[in-house]
């Protein structure tokens, strides 16, 4: 496997900063270190971006320069914050997102679980507070939020929590 700079993996990056919440400009700041190989020019197999130190903060897999398999990243700390299941660029499986604690360098509750089919949601989309209070349910048809006959969206599909009388 082969060492380079970040500065030739934009997309890595990308990836990085879209799937795991962080700021472009945190990316971009950081020396983050590849290492992987290319076939003919283009990322091919494993993927790892790390720290200098060796600390490990994205790893996955390209097929012929495209993401595939399954994208996992971790804090600076070594607290898993993304799970992203890719196929051939696209987002496939349930995306997940976790809310880390920074001092103990783990997670500490769901934050996000998004099911995905070629790149659109499908299936039911949920999200989390801090505190580990469900913040949403929605279910999602081939990327479209399904709705009640009102025309409001149907959230809380299929209802979680007891109705208010």
């Amino acid at each position: 496997m082969g060492e380079e700079k970040v500065g030739s993996s934009g997309l890595l990056r990308l990836a990085l900063a879209a799937c795991a919440s962080l700021s472009a400009l945190e990316v971009f700041a950081q020396p983050y270190v590849v290492v992987g190989q290319c076939r003919f020019g283009a990322p091919n197999g494993g993927y790892e971006l790390r720290m200098p130190d060796g600390a490990l903060r994205v790893a996955g897999a390209f097929a012929q320069g495209r993401l595939t398999g399954t994208f996992i990243f971790w804090t600076a700390g070594g607290a898993r914050i993304a799970v992203v299941p890719l196929d051939n660029d696209a987002r496939n499986g349930t995306l997940a997102l976790w809310y880390t604690n920074p001092q103990q360098g783990n997670e500490v509750g769901h934050k996000l679980e998004a099911p995905y089919v070629d790149d659109r949601l499908h299936g039911i989309k949920r999200s989390w507070y801090a505190n580990g209070v469900q913040r949403g349910e929605y279910r999602y048809e081939h990327g479209c939020a399904c709705v009640d006959r009102g025309g409001r969206a149907a959230s809380r599909w299929p209802s979680a929590q007891p109705r208010q009388r």
